[in-house]
């Protein structure tokens, strides 16, 4: 089918959100197990032992210790609001940061940072000077409000409300008086609200039982479970995850051409972000590229500006080892397909 299409369902009994784009699976967010810490909720915490040399702190919550970077100026004992960032990586505790962020769909409040902004994303000026009239006098001086960039063609109503939704429940949360017990405030959002908060609005919607079996995304997402993915004519990538790093080898396959190097690293690089997306991988990330001249370096890093510049999760580009090796960094927003559906 051409168009976009979500599909709210379930897969092996776990809620999940499927988007579909010209018959094509393009993203996949599953709920992570019932004790698997959510990346976005907030605990109330007490800070245990200082981790000397990592200039951090261990911290005690309902759902145990997680780990708070630059704890400088806490004192063990004391009680502090945090929110987790990432999925924490195996045998380690899960990152939190004392920065509180509230998202919505078109807009996200900020605790302890006042001010208002609109997304850099937005250029057209006119569209801008409304949104700023849209959120005059909304924000207060203890919670910062952004507008996000999905805003910029969204109906005024929908984007006060939610400016206002997301300001209540940061007040709400900020309200909790740090000391305390520990106690989650607020958990962490599930697959199908970051799906309705994220994905653009889709062509269709299927939030019946069974629209995974009636899309074929069963099918689909087997397909994510092989280390290999084809780059049709240009040979292939294979993506493997080991306990360290990601590691992702470009292959040109049967094309013998001069260019056939820099053909298969530009495909490779545009087909990367998606099938990061689907396995859910992040972290470190090391990409062993198809043979190519220095000079096309450039246009390399170019088409991963390009290729990531729309991917929903924040990755940077490391840049070159003297193996020539590509190395990215990607947040772990998600669970790896292997942990998600075991």
């Amino acid at each position: 089918m051409k168009g976009t299409l979500a599909v709210f369902d379930t897969i092996k009994g776990i809620s999940a959100a499927a988007f579909l784009r010209d018959g094509q699976l393009d993203d996949l967010l599953i709920d992570p197990p019932d004790d698997r810490i959510r990346p976005g909720a907030i605990f109330r915490a007490k800070a245990g032992r200082p981790m000397k040399g990592q200039g951090g702190m261990m911290l005690d919550t309902p759902q145990g210790r997680v780990f708070l970077r630059r704890a400088k100026g806490i004192s063990q004992g004391q009680s502090l609001l945090v929110q987790a960032t990432t999925y924490a990586e195996p045998d380690k505790a899960t990152p939190v940061t004392e920065r509180i962020v509230l998202k919505g769909r078109f807009a996200l409040a900020t605790p302890g940072a006042p001010g208002k902004n609109i997304s850099r994303e937005i250029k057209d000026e006119e569209r801008r000077i409304e949104l700023r009239e849209l959120i005059e006098g909304i924000a207060d001086q203890d919670v910062g409000l952004v507008i996000r960039s999905a805003a910029s063609d969204a109906d005024d109503d929908a984007v006060r409300s939610d400016a206002e939704a997301v300001l209540e429940l940061a007040r709400k949360v900020m309200s909790e008086a740090a000391d305390g017990a520990p106690d989650l405030l607020l958990d962490g959002p599930d697959a199908a609200e970051i799906a309705r908060r994220e994905w653009p609005t889709p062509d269709m919607s299927d939030d019946a039982g069974g629209g995974f079996e009636r899309h074929g995304v069963p099918e689909m997402i087997a397909t994510q479970a092989h280390p290999r993915a084809d780059l049709p004519g240009l040979g292939g990538v294979f993506v493997e995850p080991t306990r360290a790093l990601v590691s992702v080898d470009i292959n040109t396959g049967g094309d013998t051409s001069p260019a056939a190097g820099l053909k298969a690293n530009l495909a490779a690089m545009r087909a990367l972000p998606r099938l990061l997306r689907l396995r859910g991988l992040g972290g470190q990330i090391v990409l062993d590229l198809a043979p190519c001249p220095k000079k096309d370096r450039r246009q390399i890093e170019q088409m991963f500006r390009t290729a990531f510049h729309r991917d929903p999760i924040e990755t940077t580009l490391a840049g070159w080892t003297p193996l020539g090796h590509l190395e990215l960094n990607r947040k772990r927003e998600r669970l790896p397909l292997s942990e998600a559906l075991p």
